[in-house]
């Protein structure tokens, strides 16, 4: 069908347009989404199940933002999102500044997203959807997440079927294949990072020391030290706090309790 679904929720503040990683969509962000309250208008996408090219992915989500009046915001690329989003920007859209929330330009290790969609590939349903869900329990009973949350975590991984792992086996092909290099070489307005520090899947020292030397816009780094690579997920009052403070979402307040939850390596 070649489609993507959009919501926009309310919000008289900036515009935070979130681009979901491999799992392609707004399940695993609810907590996130409740932090920002009304500071932002945030609007999510469901990407496409089908087989596309990033710039189709791109193309399709360009023109549900302009059916829904969103000619500009900051782009939120979550993991696999960045690479949409760049894309996006390759199409013209105005970003006012983009957030890699886990995200990357080049992926530093594309041998890594080949071995891990060779693993998706090679193990049957069967196993991976009760391990999955296990793992989705394991995080939710660490974080302490309350009764909403729980719920929206399980339901999520009761949700990948056969066509969501193909779909996420496909976009870690596309991960390996993508270079938006010339587009984050050409990035002027700010450019932040989000990331959490139990990373396997994205080494962020690499991709932050690529930004650093690479792209004009780069502003620095947050990483966040109880957080792994769902940033937004697994740290959601902490991810919103920095989000809010880098759009300059109007009625901001500090969300953070602990002075240990963030930190900023060298």
């Amino acid at each position: 069908m070649n489609e993507v679904t959009i919501r926009v929720h309310g919000g008289a503040g900036p515009t935070v347009i979130y681009l979901p990683g491999i799992h392609g969509d707004w399940g695993l962000i609810g907590a996130f989404r409740r932090a920002l309250g009304e500071r932002v208008r945030f609007v999510e996408f469901a990407y496409s199940k089908d087989e596309v090219t990033l710039e189709r992915l791109a193309e399709l989500v360009h023109a549900e933002l302009k059916a829904n009046n969103v000619g500009s915001g900051w782009l939120l690329g979550q993991s696999f999102g960045s690479q949409v989003g760049w894309a996006l920007m390759a199409r013209g859209f105005a970003a006012d500044g983009v957030v890699l929330a886990g995200g990357f330009v080049k992926h530093p290790w594309p041998w890594g997203a080949r071995l891990f969609q060779a693993l998706l590939c090679g193990v049957p349903s069967a196993v991976v959807n009760p391990a999955y869900l296990g793992y989705t329990v394991l995080c939710n009973k660490l974080a302490r997440r309350g009764p909403e949350e729980a719920g929206e975590l399980l339901a999520f991984a009761r949700a990948r079927g056969r066509r969501e792992w193909r779909a996420m086996s496909w976009r870690l092909s596309l991960i390996a294949r993508s270079d938006p290099r010339a587009i984050a070489r050409a990035m002027i307005n700010p450019v932040h990072y989000l990331g959490g520090m139990i990373d396997p899947l994205v080494p962020w020292p690499l991709v932050t020391r690529w930004l650093e030397r690479e792209c004009p816009g780069y502003k620095g780094k947050i990483i966040i030290r109880s957080a792994d690579h769902n940033v937004l997920g697994s740290s959601p009052r902490e991810s919103a706090e920095r989000v809010l403070s880098w759009v300059g979402a109007w009625g901001a307040q500090p969300l953070i309790t602990r002075a240990d939850d963030c930190c900023e390596p060298l």
